[in-house]
């Protein structure tokens, strides 16, 4: 092997060291700031046994879009009480801390409180 093409070899295997360095090989670290869970707008609510679900109220105060985990839902102001808003199956009383979730069958949410925003 020639000199030449020795340092060709050396100088090609240093540049491809050097553009290593500035890719990251964890595919699990990010340099970016941790973004909150809570969607964007929406207040968590806590209730009775852990459970949660997130509100991001729409349409001046008439629509509470209600944020599962797996999907979403609008539930839209009774007009019989400003603090009731449902789908026809799926009920939101809004009491402060005494806010319940019903559908009826599956889910049934008690004493949920809103988590304040720090």
């Amino acid at each position: 092997m020639t000199k030449k093409l020795k340092q060709l070899l050396m100088a090609t295997g240093l540049m491809a060291l050097a553009s290593c360095s500035a890719v990251n090989l964890n595919p699990f670290s990010s340099d970016t700031k941790k973004q909150s869970r809570t969607p964007q707008n929406a207040t968590a609510y806590i209730c009775d046994g852990n459970k949660q679900f997130y509100v991001r109220m729409l349409n001046n105060g008439n629509d509470a879009w209600l944020i599962y985990p797996d999907h979403e839902v609008n539930l839209t102001k009774s007009t019989d009480n400003k603090n009731h808003f449902t789908s026809g199956v799926i009920t939101l009383m809004m009491n402060g801390d005494e806010t319940t979730l019903d559908d009826g069958e599956k889910i049934s949410y008690t004493g949920c409180k809103p988590q304040i925003k720090k």
